[in-house]
């Protein structure tokens, strides 16, 4: 402990409580659908796929928008921009606390849509709490930030019982004050120490044009609008977001994903932070229709679950400092392919079956920590950009994960195929670090960095390049 409070005065502090909060409650208004889900299916009929479908659109919404804010964030100062996205993300509940009639599912999707503004908090909240720290502790600091993501604790506890006694519409009102609290504390201690280049403007038009863009196209997308029918349409909704944010921003953007690591990194980020997101996203709905827990119960154990995550993911980091992501990550992937194959061969009882998901949310925490622990170490001079596609690719993980368990369940009646499915992509994800192991390892080893070119290039993890 002593330790960590060395570290903390290496920086500024309160700029990095600043940038918890404001990833915290940003990442508690993102999966507010998923602990309420259970209520709002009763009261709409929604089939198990338009469940899916409901809770994953913010997650989507985040990975989309995440990008489109860190290309904002690149030119404007931080603070200001977190403050933007706490007033676009408290309008959902806003609204639905007066809405008088029991909102529609197109509404609810636009809504969601701006509930993802909250998740996309990490394009700004990271580099920005980076910024204020030496490049020797970015693992252990960006972990420290990133673990905001226990506002998913919040959901499971908070929302279901308020739901059940004030109806699910007018619990989200909850939200609002920690959303009040992280503005407030933003306002008096955020500092964003970045450099910046650019044009406002244009990147403002950028995030303005995805933000409107992707909440038409998550509306017609199901209703078949865009020549696609049923549920081949929900599962290409990602593929009109990538391409709808793609047309607007920067062509460093698309150069980036020229890149072999680029996109071993982004498969890898969608397993580790797509699961731990997803799943909680869709963790309410599994339990209840697995297990016929009651609503409650369910969001008390996404909470216990949400919470190991994100208690792990700045251990993860602290790991990844010591022995590299690259050695660390070899054990969570393998954690994961093999929890999500335990759950393909078999239906265990409740009580296993509570003990393997906290195995793979430990596992999820964990690798989060040790992915981004790469990130500035493989590209010190464009960590800001590699931050938004990476966490973008972790989001559109994230909306895969319940819409293909709520599609397996439809389909089949159960759930397996889903799981089948996630154990693929973990084992191919980890044969792909055992492949590359020996030549990540000369970089993502602090002492084989030179640490002029380190400290000069992540000053603040948010450096550009052209």
């Amino acid at each position: 402990m002593k330790e960590l409070f060395t570290l903390l005065r290496t920086g500024n502090w309160r700029a990095l409580v600043a940038s918890f909060l404001y990833f915290d409650t940003g990442f508690t208004v993102w999966l507010l659908y998923g602990p309420l889900a259970p209520y709002m299916v009763k009261t709409m009929g929604l089939t198990p796929a338009e469940q899916g479908f409901l809770v994953a659109v913010p997650v989507l919404a985040a990975a989309i928008l995440r990008v489109s804010m860190g290309n904002l964030y690149q030119t404007m100062d931080g603070r200001w921009l977190a403050l933007g996205g706490i007033g676009l993300s408290a309008i959902p509940p806003l609204f639905l606390l007066f809405y008088p009639a029991v909102p529609s599912f197109p509404l609810l999707i636009v809504l969601g849509i701006l509930l993802g503004v909250g998740g996309a908090s990490f394009a700004v909240a990271l580099p920005m709490a980076g910024s204020n720290y030496p490049a020797t502790v970015q693992g252990t600091v960006l972990g420290i930030a990133a673990a905001g993501n226990i506002g998913a604790v919040l959901d499971g506890f908070l929302f279901p019982p308020l739901a059940a006694h004030f109806g699910w519409a007018h619990a989200t009102a909850a939200a609002l004050p920690l959303l009040a609290l992280a503005g407030v504390t933003m306002f008096f201690w955020g500092k964003d120490s970045a450099p910046k280049s650019g044009h406002v403007g244009q990147a403002l038009a950028a995030f303005t044009v995805t933000l409107v863009g992707l909440a038409f196209l998550a509306v017609a997308t199901p209703l078949g609008w865009l020549g696609l029918q049923g549920k081949a349409a929900l599962l290409m909704l990602p593929v009109f977001g990538v391409l709808l944010v793609g047309a607007v921003l920067p062509q460093r953007y698309r150069l980036a994903l020229k890149e072999r690591d680029t996109w071993i990194i982004i498969l890898i980020y969608s397993i580790t932070f797509g699961g731990f997101v997803g799943m909680s996203a869709y963790i309410s709905l599994l339990l209840v229709n697995l297990y016929h827990l009651p609503k409650i119960d369910a969001g008390m154990l996404m909470a216990l679950f949400a919470l190991t995550g994100a208690m792990l993911r700045p251990l993860g980091g602290i790991i990844a400092d010591r022995v590299s992501g690259v050695l660390a990550l070899r054990w969570f992937l393998g954690g994961i392919a093999l929890t999500d194959t335990t759950f393909v061969l078999w239906t265990p009882s409740l009580p296993v079956a509570i003990a393997l998901l906290l195995f793979l949310y430990a596992c999820f925490g964990l690798g989060n920590g040790a992915t981004f622990q790469l990130v500035p170490l493989r590209w010190p001079l464009k960590t800001g950009i590699m931050t938004g596609i990476i966490g973008a690719a972790g989001g559109i993980g994230g909306f895969y994960l319940p819409v293909i368990l709520g599609i397996a369940k439809e389909e089949t009646g159960a759930y397996h195929l889903g799981f089948a499915c996630f154990a693929l992509l973990a084992a191919t994800a980890l044969g792909l670090v055992l492949a590359m192991r020996r030549h990540w390892l000369p970089w993502s080893r602090h002492a084989a960095v030179a640490p002029d070119v380190v400290n000069s290039a992540l000053q603040g993890a948010t450096a550009m390049s052209e």
